[in-house]
């Protein structure tokens, strides 16, 4: 399996294709980079740490030339999911009371956990929007490769990102069926009978589709093995921006415990 340019889209259609300066940073770094700001963010204990992760989080999307009205649909959409789950947090955590609601007492400390939860996710979310979220799926993949990920998970990576348009196609076949034969979903069991029965389609044609993948890429060689066609270099600015990466994430940890010594 050869890998090698693509001129796809980005792989989470974050609007960020050759727009800001860090586009032209090696990929591996972007990746790397994502990574260790996710783990040194969900290390903070306190307010003013991860405010001020959030906003290096929100400087990465401004270079990165992220579309900002694309950025908060995805915000919101993660913000909305958690605050569903993040309110019954603030009732289920022991502390200082300061409200009660029918017979359930919310603790501060309840409501801090949930405040801390939700600026970690917004600023993992957003770093990874602006790091990883413009890479297209050839270039992410070509990426872990280099950084010598398991074959098994890159080749699952690139088939799932190629093929999910194959399979929306599909789908929209089948649900054009649908209605040509006149179906009206409703609150019934043939409603349900039938979604049943495109769901189970879908996978049955999608099964079939990829063996005869699978037997197009025996005849063409394919041995399980990963051929890079283009190499990814390391250059200053790569370094540059990693040794910037690391100090932002020491001076994060450093606030984090220079705050936490005054509780």
């Amino acid at each position: 399996m050869a890998i090698g340019s693509d001129s796809s889209g980005s792989l989470l259609d974050t609007g960020a294709r050759a727009m800001g300066p860090l586009v032209a940073l090696d990929p591996r770094v972007r990746i790397l980079a994502a990574l260790f700001f996710a783990v040194s963010v969900v290390t903070l204990s306190d307010t003013p740490a991860l405010l001020a992760a959030v906003g290096v989080a929100f400087l990465v999307a401004a270079l990165a030339g992220l579309r900002w009205r694309t950025v908060a649909r995805r915000l919101l959409v993660v913000d909305m999911l958690m605050l569903f789950i993040l309110a019954s947090l603030p009732f289920s955590v022991p502390g200082t009371p300061i409200l009660e609601w029918h017979g359930l007492v919310a603790s501060a400390e309840g409501f801090e956990q949930a405040i801390h939860i939700l600026l970690k996710a917004n600023a993992i979310l957003l770093a990874s929007l602006g790091l990883v979220g413009a890479l297209d799926g050839t270039t992410l993949g070509r990426s872990l490769a280099r950084l010598r990920m398991p074959p098994a998970l890159v080749h699952l990576l690139l088939f799932t990102v190629r093929y999910l348009d194959v399979i929306g196609r599909e789908y929209a076949r089948l649900r054009t069926a649908m209605r040509v034969r006149g179906f009206q979903p409703g609150n019934n069991w043939h409603t349900y009978r039938t979604l049943g029965y495109l769901v189970g389609m879908l996978l049955v044609r999608s099964l079939e589709r990829s063996e005869r993948i699978l037997a197009a890429m025996r005849c063409r060689g394919f041995t399980g093995q990963i051929l890079l066609l283009d190499t990814l270099r390391f250059r200053p600015i790569d370094a540059l921006f990693a040794g910037l990466v690391i100090l932002v994430c020491a001076a994060l940890l450093s606030f984090d415990a220079w705050f936490g010594g005054f509780h």
